[in-house]
C-alpha cells in the first residue's frame, strides 16, 4: 500500500507532464488530439483508480501466492528467466482478460471506462477501472505458478507491466517497422480503440501482438480507414465514477424490465452489447451507427470554465499526492476517510464539468465534508504540521469553489464559445 503510493508519486507527474508535452506538440504540429475538458476526465478517472489501488479497495478471489505454494512443479532458480516467464504470464492474463471484458456484457461494464473518451492519446491510458471489486481472473497466471515463479517477482513485475501501456496511446506516432511484428505498437492500439466495423473488437493485446496473430483476433491499421474513437453508445458525461458503472445500470434495467425470465439471468453472460428483444424494442438505447456522421460530447463555456476546471484538477492532484505521500501518517480509517473524499470531490467537480443542474448539490456536500473534519480534527488529516496556515487556505479554496460552481452553474450563460479544445 504504502510502497505503491511512494510509486505513484513519481509516476503520476512523469504522465502529466508526457501528457502536457502530447497536447502542445499536438498544437505545434496542427494536429491536436488532446481536448480540454476530456484530458481532465482522464485524469481524473486515473487518479480514482490510483487511489483505490492503493487503498487495496479489491478482493481476490484466488490468489497468486496460493497457486504458487499449492500447484507449483518446479522452482526456477533466481535468474532472469524468472522475471521473463512473469512477464510472458502477466502479458498472456492481460490478453484473455481483456479479450473477455470486451466480449461478455457483465465484464464490458469494468472496461467501459477505458473506451469511453472519444478521443485517443497518452491521457486515455488514465481512464481505468474503479468498479472491479472482485478480481477473479487470476487463475490466468498458472504457468507462471506451475514453474514456482515467486509471488513477490509478480508484485514487482505487474506494476511495470501496466506503466509499459502508457505510451501507445498516442496518434503521434506511425508506423515503427519490425516492431509491428511482435509488439503493440501506437498503430496496432489505435485499431483497438476504434469503432470502425473493420476495428471493433480487436488487437487486444497489451505489450506483445503476437498473443492476437495466434489467437485470430489481429487486424492491422489500414490506410484507407482512419480509425475513430470512443464507443458505439457514448457515455455522454465527463465524470469518471458515473462511466465506471453505467453499462452496469444498464444491465440492470434491462434484466428487471424484460418479461422473459430466461433472458433476466443470460443477459449478464450474453455478448456485449446484447439486450433482450422486448426490452431493446420498448426502451431503445441511442447507438451511433455512421461512425464517421456524429457530435461528439462538449460542454460549452467561457475561457473561465476551463480554467477553472484546471484549477480543480490541480488541486485535485495537490491532494492526492499528499495521501499517497503520508499513508504512514494518516493511518487507517483516516486513509479510506480521505479515499472517500477523493471520490467525492472528482464526482463533484467533473458534474460542473457537465454542467449537471445538481452539481450544486455535490459541491455543497464536498465543502461540507471538509468543513466537518477541520471541526472536529483541527486541520485536514495533518496537514497543518507541514503548511502552516493551512486551514486558512483551505477555507478560501471551499469559498472561491463555492461562488465558482454557483456562477458556473447560474450565471454564465449557454451561449458562450467552447473552450475544450
Amino acid at each position: 500500500m504504502e510502497t505503491y503510493g511512494k510509486i505513484l508519486l513519481i509516476a503520476m507527474p512523469a504522465f502529466l507532464v508526457l501528457i502536457l508535452i502530447e497536447k502542445w506538440y499536438g498544437w505545434f504540429k496542427g494536429k491536436d488530439t488532446v481536448r480540454n475538458l476530456d484530458m481532465i476526465s482522464s485524469l481524473s478517472s486515473g487518479v480514482t483508480n490510483a487511489t483505490k489501488d492503493v487503498l487495496g479497495l479489491s478482493i481476490t478471489l484466488l490468489s497468486y501466492e496460493w497457486m504458487v505454494n499449492h500447484l507449483a512443479l518446479t522452482h526456477i532458480q533466481s535468474s532472469i528467466w524468472l522475471y521473463v516467464i512473469a512477464f510472458l504470464a502477466l502479458d498472456l492474463t492481460g490478453y484473455l482478460t481483456h479479450r473477455i471484458d470486451h466480449e461478455y456484457n457483465f465484464f464490458w461494464n469494468s472496461h467501459i471506462i477505458h473506451h469511453s473518451s472519444e478521443e485517443y492519446n497518452l491521457a486515455c491510458a488514465l481512464r481505468q477501472s474503479v468498479s472491479t471489486i472482485f478480481r477473479v481472473f487470476t487463475i490466468f497466471l498458472l504457468p507462471a505458478a506451475l514453474f514456482g515463479v515467486p509471488a513477490q517477482i509478480i508484485y514487482v513485475v505487474a506494476p511495470l507491466h501496466l506503466f509499459a501501456q502508457f505510451w501507445y496511446h498516442t496518434q503521434h506516432i506511425n508506423r515503427m517497422g519490425f516492431l509491428e511484428k511482435f509488439m503493440v505498437t501506437p498503430s496496432h492500439h489505435r485499431v483497438h480503440h476504434a469503432i470502425n466495423k473493420e476495428y471493433i473488437d480487436k488487437n487486444y493485446g497489451q505489450i506483445f501482438i503476437f498473443w492476437d496473430k495466434w489467437f485470430g483476433t489481429f487486424q492491422e491499421e489500414l490506410p484507407e480507414v482512419t480509425p475513430v474513437y470512443g464507443i458505439t453508445r457514448p457515455v455522454h458525461t465527463w465524470n469518471p465514477i458515473k462511466i465506471n458503472f453505467i453499462h452496469f445500470g444498464l444491465l440492470v434495467k434491462d434484466a428487471w424490465k424484460t418479461k422473459n425470465i430466461r433472458d433476466k439471468f443470460r443477459i449478464w453472460l450474453m455478448p456485449t452489447g446484447w439486450r433482450p428483444a422486448d426490452v431493446a424494442e420498448k426502451y431503445p438505447v441511442y447507438k451511433i451507427e455512421d461512425v464517421y456522421h456524429f457530435e461528439k460530447y462538449n460542454t460549452k463555456g467561457s475561457i473561465f470554465f476551463t480554467i477553472w476546471a484546471w484549477i480543480q484538477t490541480i488541486v485535485l492532484l495537490v491532494m492526492v499526492s499528499y495521501l499517497f505521500g503520508n499513508i504512514s501518517e494518516i493511518k487507517s480509517p483516516g486513509i479510506f476517510y480521505y479515499g472517500a473524499y477523493v471520490f467525492l470531490f472528482v464526482y463533484a467537480y467533473t458534474e460542473l464539468m457537465d454542467k449537471n443542474r445538481f452539481a450544486w448539490f455535490w459541491e455543497l456536500a464536498k465543502n461540507g465534508v471538509v468543513v466537518y473534519f477541520l471541526i472536529a480534527n483541527g486541520d485536514w488529516f495533518g496537514l497543518s504540521k507541514w503548511v502552516p496556515g493551512s486551514n486558512m487556505m483551505i477555507i478560501g479554496y471551499l469559498i472561491l469553489s463555492t461562488m465558482a460552481n454557483f456562477y458556473f452553474l447560474f450565471l454564465e450563460k449557454d451561449t458562450t464559445t467552447a473552450y475544450a479544445e
